[in-house]
């Protein structure tokens, strides 16, 4: 797929020099520390030392106050708490630092996960009905109910108080539960917006933890179920979030609960641990990364909810040792394998029906439906299709006489605007700028798609139809040295917001070794044509066809991630290609 290559805005020139001067650092890495919008050494010294004082007071959140009260009440009065969440990783995540925090001093709490099959996303009117028939007073809803004006308003029938902890935008009007949590809220005033759902109710522990007199220490133990939330929700790691990410990730690293410590037994990272389960060593050689979160951890904690019920997972997160952790852990890697499976089978089907279908292939937004697809995977179809097709997506299957979707998009354009154009047309629907969930009626199926594509093609630009690569700057290869890459690791972690760097360099030829590895990968190694250095090795996945160019010793064009590479216990520097153009075209960037 061509990619269209934009360089970002450098940093003014004075700015950058004065702050590289004032770290005494490269050049090029002071420029990448303007882009994130930091001008001076103090600004330089939180970004690279993130400390926890810095997180936002809790009690600066909308409603806060109201939830600790109403909380306060129930605890005093010894009323039953059920603590409530989604069926994903973020929700998951947060059902259990919520429900294991409460449980640690207090034991009349349960958790409620709904099932994605009968009873969808948010808040169902059946957990409200269990909650009435099973005497909960006071539910806490993490990740979801921020549009839930009609379940909330049935559960007040029932005389059943609601917290909402959310981090989705809301609707027009808010539920009328006791206190409803979320920065994105048109009234909040609190200074970031960008939590995750977990990211919200590790607020509301700390905010009852400030309240309680309980050290700030005792709430560090549930940042490694944060930090898996950040990642796998995709929010911004900026403010807020990269603190609570870059402490997440240190716990992972160290000290990861049972549950995580179970899960990675099958990520296939290595590091050198001794595996408490089978007496066996399993090797991990570096630290996990966010993305290791993203595609290793995430995954599987996710499956269970895709494929059969999504409290396993949060047993699995809240076992308090490995061989309790050990059981879930086996089961969900299980049905994570089953998911792969759908997956890819789902994906198939999927392609031949935009294959043959002139519609579809003409049209500017992907709508595709059928009726036997496995609600537990469309999203990720829909990703799926994304890489092949790009341009916003929605994957449709039914489910308890509905059609239900997911909706995924490409860069700048809005796919929860775009859904919400249609709202007259849906039964429910939520989300985010990338990614939203929706149902209808399958009468109103044809008139959706239709309107649907319609403001698709009113609203996208034709360049948001071509991926972007985003190039932080262009680099010369012998800029690149053991110490540069030593700071530049220390930008981490990464994430959308701070995403890790891509450097451009130019002329650049391969020194005779290229060649095809795996099915479709491409190993080089680079040097400048016209300039006396060393070679640096470089992996180009799935780009096997720019093999026959490079191999004719012609000059090429690259961009590219900085990484580590470990080869029988010896680890060097190697690039990462993202893409290749020949030199010949006339224009540097796209």
């Amino acid at each position: 797929m061509v990619k269209r290559w934009v360089l970002k805005s450098q940093g003014d020139r004075e700015t950058v020099q004065h702050l590289a001067d004032a770290l005494n650092v490269d050049y090029n890495l002071a420029n990448l520390l303007v882009q994130r919008g930091i001008n001076t050494f103090d600004e330089a010294k939180s970004f690279f030392r993130p400390t926890l004082d810095e997180l936002h007071d809790p009690f600066l959140m909308k409603d806060m106050d109201k939830a600790i009260d109403r909380l306060e009440i129930a605890i005093r009065n010894k009323e039953k708490i059920l603590v409530y969440g989604d069926y994903d990783v973020d929700g998951t995540t947060a059902v259990a630092l919520v429900f294991t925090f409460l449980k640690s001093f207090y034991n009349n709490v349960d958790f409620y996960i709904p099932d994605r099959y009968e009873e969808g996303y948010g808040i169902s009117f059946k957990s409200v009905d269990f909650a009435a028939a099973n005497n909960f007073s006071l539910v806490i809803v993490l990740d979801c109910g921020i549009k839930a004006v009609e379940k909330i308003a049935y559960a007040k029938s029932k005389n059943i108080d609601y917290i909402i902890a959310d981090h989705h935008r809301p609707g027009d009007q808010l539920p009328e539960a006791v206190a409803v949590l979320d920065a994105k809220r048109p009234d909040s005033t609190y200074p970031y917006d960008e939590l995750s759902g977990c990211g919200v109710g590790f607020k509301l522990v700390q905010a009852y933890s400030v309240r309680n007199g309980i050290p700030f220490k005792e709430l560090e133990k549930y940042l490694d179920l944060v930090v898996v939330s950040i990642a796998s929700d995709i929010v911004r790691i900026t403010g807020e979030n990269r603190i609570l990410a870059h402490y997440g990730l240190k716990l992972v690293n160290t000290n990861p609960r049972p549950g995580i410590e179970a899960i990675l037994k099958y990520s296939g990272i290595n590091r050198k641990v001794k595996s408490v389960i089978d007496d066996n060593d399993y090797i991990f050689s570096r630290d996990l990364t966010i993305s290791d979160l993203v595609f290793l951890i995430g995954p599987r904690i996710n499956a269970a909810g895709r494929i059969e019920s999504a409290k396993n997972s949060v047993r699995l997160l809240i076992a308090e040792t490995i061989e309790s952790a050990e059981k879930f852990a086996t089961m969900i890697n299980d049905f994570n394998t089953e998911r792969k499976d759908l997956d890819a089978q789902t994906t198939m089907e999927a392609m031949e029906m935009i294959l043959h279908d002139d519609r579809l292939q003409k049209a500017k937004s992907t709508v595709v439906f059928n009726p036997t697809w496995h609600k537990g995977v469309i999203g990720i179809v829909a990703s799926r299709l994304i890489e092949t097709y790009y341009r916003p997506t929605i994957v449709l299957t039914k489910s308890n006489g509905f059609i239900t979707g997911s909706a995924r998009s490409v860069k700048d354009f809005d796919v929860y605007d775009a859904v919400d154009h249609c709202s007259d047309l849906l039964e429910h629907f939520g989300g985010h700028k990338y990614a939203a969930g929706l149902s209808l009626k399958p009468e109103n199926l044809t008139t959706f798609i239709d309107r649907f594509e319609e403001y698709v093609c009113n609203h996208i630009q034709e360049k948001m139809m071509t991926p972007e690569v985003e190039v932080d700057s262009e680099l010369c290869l012998n800029d690149i040295t053991k110490k540069f890459f030593r700071i530049l690791k220390q930008f981490a972690p990464f994430g959308p917001g701070n995403m890790s760097p891509v450097f451009q360099t130019s002329n650049v030829i391969d020194t005779g070794f290229a060649r095809t590895v795996g099915k479709n990968h491409l190993k080089l190694e680079v040097v400048h044509q016209n300039i006396r250095g060393y070679p640096i090795p470089a992996i180009a996945f799935q780009q096997s066809e720019h093999l026959e160019y490079i191999s004719r010793n012609k000059p090429c064009r690259i961009c590219y991630h900085i990484e580590e590479n470990e080869w029988n216990g010896v680890v060097n520097l190697q690039l990462n290609i993202k893409d290749i153009k020949p030199m010949q075209d006339d224009e540097r960037f796209y």
